[in-house]
Order: C-alpha cells, then sequence, then structure tokens
C-alpha cells in the first residue's frame, strides 16, 4: 500500500480500472490525471510509483518517488509528478533536486520527466473524459457508426451537421457520436466545449 504523505490537499485514496490494469492514486488530483490519461489513450499503461530515484544532493544521498510512469501506446514513456500549483510553488526549493534526478533518470532510460498540474489537467478535455468515458463500452448500431465515420473522413463537417446528416432521430444521432468520440473513432478538439460548430473529423 502507497504511503500517504501529510498535506493541507485533501486526499482521496483509491483504484481505477482501465483496460491495461488497474492504478491506484492518493490524491483527487491524480485521480483526475488517471482519468484524461486513460481516456486520451485507451491503451496506455499507467504505473504508480513507477521507481524510487536514488541521488547524492548536498553531501546528503536522497532519493526520491515520482507519482506515475505512462506507457503510451505510439510508443512514448514519460515519468510523471503530480503536484497543486501553490504545492509546487512553496516547495521548490526543495522539489527541485528531486525533479533534475528524475529528468536525468529518465533521459537515460528513454523517457521524458514532468510535472503536471490542476493547470493541465483540469478543463474542458476531463470534462468531457469524465462524460463519456462510461459510454465506451455502450452498445452502438455499427451500420450508423460506419456511416458517421465515412462522412467525417470524407469531409470537413461539424457536429451539428453530422447529427443532421444521420438518418436517425436526433436523440440517437446524438447518442451515436458521443459513444463514437468516446471510442475515438471520431475526433474533436476536447480542450474547448463541444458545440454544434465543432469541427469533427475520423483519425
Amino acid at each position: 500500500m502507497r504511503q500517504i504523505p501529510l498535506s493541507h490537499r485533501s486526499h482521496v485514496t483509491g483504484f481505477q480500472t482501465l483496460a491495461t490494469g488497474t492504478v491506484e492514486h492518493e490524491s483527487a488530483l491524480e485521480r483526475d490525471f488517471v482519468t484524461l490519461v486513460s481516456f486520451m489513450d485507451a491503451g496506455a499503461v499507467v504505473t504508480a510509483q513507477p521507481v524510487t530515484i536514488r541521488f547524492e544532493h548536498e553531501g546528503r544521498q536522497r532519493r526520491y518517488t515520482p507519482d506515475f510512469r505512462v506507457d503510451w501506446s505510439d510508443g512514448r514513456c514519460e515519468i510523471v509528478e503530480i503536484k497543486y500549483r501553490v504545492d509546487l510553488r512553496e516547495g521548490w526549493r526543495g522539489f527541485r533536486p528531486a525533479f533534475a534526478a528524475a529528468r536525468h533518470w529518465a533521459h537515460s532510460n528513454g523517457a521524458r520527466f514532468r510535472i503536471a498540474t490542476e493547470r493541465g489537467i483540469r478543463g474542458p478535455r476531463l470534462d468531457v473524459a469524465k462524460r463519456l468515458l462510461p459510454l465506451r463500452s455502450a452498445p452502438i448500431d455499427t451500420v450508423l457508426a460506419e456511416r458517421a465515420v465515412a462522412r467525417a473522413r470524407a469531409n470537413t463537417v461539424s457536429f451539428g451537421d453530422l447529427v443532421d446528416d444521420l438518418p436517425a432521430a436526433r436523440e440517437a444521432g446524438l447518442a451515436l457520436l458521443w459513444r463514437l468520440i468516446a471510442r475515438g473513432a471520431l475526433a474533436v478538439d476536447l480542450t474547448v466545449p463541444i458545440t454544434a460548430e465543432t469541427r469533427v473529423t475520423a483519425p
């Protein structure tokens, strides 16, 4: 079991079951990070506290364990520290040597080290992820789905126009498009709210 340090931040300890395994988290921000990763890449493998890095600082032996390792399905590997921005600012002097050691370790092991804060984790993409992740396993009309994907692949189309083009009731068309986006069969810009004018493409 992970040892949870004392902090003025609230802790939400638990597990998330992803397509690639179960991941433990110890804060709401870590939970949101795992949710976002699983939505962005269903094939990503997320490992909690993947390695303990030992290094020397000011003549003393120290060690640091980052929060996550993310192996993306495209072959990239990231070592990720999750921090609230206020905690990062307040503790930067103490964190800096450990982060420098982590960057060196990651570079030496074919990975990239980065720090993720609530600014990069929370926002429209996370809101969409929370809404759509449960839809990945929802049933889908394959004939209608193929038509929607073919239409998006053939020409630039807006979300609203694509719904209108489908030979189905509006509610059914909307449900289909959300499920296709959840599965990654259709793509939209997730950094901004999705509207009827949102451009839809087929990857």
